[in-house]
């Protein structure tokens, strides 16, 4: 679950933990794939109680949360999320989503994420996602 952050373009090479929400497992073998290209191995969860539970015991860099999920879906999980009475709660969330609504970037803002991919996502935009959203402030 640890990776060298230079992979992905990011500054200062720090070790990255990333978790990947998502129920369907292409999308999961897929967002692995690419991850791993860049020295970045990743945790993952196939639902958002799973996620929950994952993010409760592991400490990590990044979340990429799915929206449409059975059971609780992304938005619900990113609020609870943000809810945490920890240093969890300030977790970095991208949203990776098929959804196409003309809202969902305002949705999962409110929600708390912090930023948002389209799928099929292309590795060049997960990479530079990844990288602003990581990026010392």
């Amino acid at each position: 679950m640890i990776g060298q952050a230079q992979g992905c373009g990011l500054k200062g090479g720090g070790v990255v933990q990333v978790l990947y929400v998502d129920d369907n497992e292409l999308n999961r073998k897929l967002m692995r794939s690419m991850l791993e290209a860049a020295g970045i191995p990743m945790a993952e969860a196939e639902n958002a109680e799973a996620g929950l539970a994952l993010i409760g015991a592991v400490d990590f860099d990044l979340v990429l949360m799915d929206l449409r999920m059975p059971g609780m879906d992304g938005l619900a999980a990113i609020r609870k999320i943000r809810a945490r009475r920890d240093a969890k709660a300030h977790v970095p969330i991208i949203v990776v989503t098929a959804e196409t609504a003309s809202d969902i970037r305002r949705q999962a803002e409110a929600a708390g994420a912090d930023d948002l991919l389209h799928k099929p996502v292309q590795i060049q935009t997960l990479f530079e996602t990844v990288s602003r959203v990581l990026a010392p402030a």
